[in-house]
């Protein structure tokens, strides 16, 4: 199959970067978090509390997981280009409804949260599953670079509300809507096109393909189990040790980078302001907004590095040093966090390792588990994505509501997200490769 005439193989990842692009713009919440947990009193448009704010986005994150293993059901049910289309046209359509209805927090629950988070969740896998079967020979840099774009995305999103071209979120102004809700709508527009143009080349190669001049490894059975060589059905991986350790490393590596994301923008405007570093809130949050827009540049950066790295160290290697430095700079951030140097650097790093995890957790997947399935077993991987989803931000949340001001609520979350970490390190240096019966 290496000699039969097929499209070029790159011109899928750059249909998967477009599409990830615009499932990223759940990283971009916490750019809205500031004005919608405005006070009603004080001129708010919502007046949520910070629970509620990160009950959106936990509410997102966890349909997303969920979502991610219908879309692997579906993908080899219907083919991969349907469902990302599908995926494309919930996103846009949550994100256009949450713009006309997206004032109280039932409608954003709703429209952000629910319909959103389904229509990433349903697209998400779709640039994985197809990525993996066309690039057997770079399985973590494919992974890689196929997620890369949800990072930079967030990026993109973030500072097109905040900064550039003076920030949608204070020039918009579609159909008379405040600013949060006119930015949701002119999302909601885009990532439906933009997701729609990435689906024309997802497409599975012909049965049978490999690369010019690779060949499969031949090796051992109980080897070849760990490169992907052995395919299980999710069935058989669900009945696996293998399996669990996966869902619970991903899920107290994954817990960290979610708090963060969530609340960096009120943590770092609570940190710098106590500190003396930026007694002002507006440049506080300008700060803030910097370290949150890096802390998405390196998570895009990530993605890339660590899957790359994980082809030549191997994926048991790279997740045990991904998990112990993220834990490490967890413990590290409250107190890195009252400068802004600190806050940036501490969320690059965060945002650099957490990046790591889509692009190691599926290739491990591809490799305990085979390439053939892969599209709906790791489906069942990332609903650990969802659980750290709602547990991260609403430790978070709770720990701020009940703080009365206090900066110093923001060091116990940030401790029990790093000891998640640790964990996950120690769950990864006992990793084994499955056997079958």
């Amino acid at each position: 199959m290496s000699d039969q005439k097929v499209m070029n193989r790159w011109i899928v990842v750059v249909g998967a970067i477009l599409i990830q692009l615009c499932l990223g713009a759940i990283y971009a919440w916490s750019v809205f978090t500031r004005q919608i947990t405005i006070p009603l009193a004080e001129g708010g448009v919502c007046g949520f509390s910070a629970r509620q704010a990160m009950g959106v986005f936990s509410a997102g994150l966890a349909v997303f997981a969920i979502f991610t293993v219908i879309g692997g059901r579906l993908q080899l049910r219907f083919g991969p280009r349907p469902i990302a289309v599908a995926g494309g046209i919930l996103l846009g359509l949550g994100y256009i409804l949450g713009g006309f209805f997206g004032t109280s927090f039932a409608a954003q629950l709703v429209c952000i949260g629910i319909i959103g988070g389904a229509g990433i969740g349903l697209a998400y896998v779709v640039p994985i599953a197809v990525g993996v079967k066309w690039f057997p020979d770079k399985k973590g840099l494919v992974a890689g670079l196929a997620v890369a774009g949800f990072g930079f995305g967030a990026t993109l999103w973030v500072k097109l509300c905040d900064s550039w071209f003076g920030g949608l979120l204070n020039t918009a102004s579609v159909f008379g809507l405040p600013g949060v809700q006119s930015v949701f709508f002119i999302y909601g527009v885009v990532f439906a096109v933009l997701v729609l143009i990435g689906s024309i080349v997802m497409i599975n190669p012909p049965a049978g393909y490999r690369p010019a001049g690779w060949e499969p490894p031949q090796v051992s059975d109980v080897a070849a189990q760990a490169t992907g060589a052995a395919d299980f059905t999710s069935g058989e991986m669900l009945r696996r040790p293998q399996y669990y350790a996966l869902l619970l490393m991903f899920t107290g590596s994954a817990l960290a980078g979610l708090m963060v994301i969530g609340v960096i923008r009120l943590f770092g405007i609570d940190a710098l302001q106590a500190s003396g570093a930026r007694p002002d809130a507006a440049a506080a949050g300008i700060t803030a907004g910097t370290a949150m827009a890096w802390y998405a540049i390196l998570n895009g950066l990530g993605r890339i590095v660590w899957g790359s790295v994980s082809d030549r160290i191997g994926r048991k290697t790279a997740l045990f040093l991904m998990c112990m430095l993220q834990g490490i700079i967890m413990l590290l951030f409250f107190r890195l966090g009252h400068s802004a140097a600190g806050l940036v650097i501490g969320a690059c790093i965060i945002g650099f390792n957490f990046g790591g995890n889509f692009a190691l957790f599926p290739a491990a997947t591809a490799d305990y588990f085979g390439n053939k399935n892969v599209g709906i077993n790791y489906g069942w991987v990332f609903l650990a994505y969802g659980v750290a989803g709602i547990v991260g931000p609403q430790i978070a949340g709770y720990y701020k509501d009940t703080a009365f001001g206090a900066v110093e609520a923001w060091k116990t979350p940030f401790f029990i997200a790093g000891f998640a970490c640790l964990a996950a390190a120690v769950i990864a240096i006992t990793l084994r490769p499955p056997r079958r019966a």
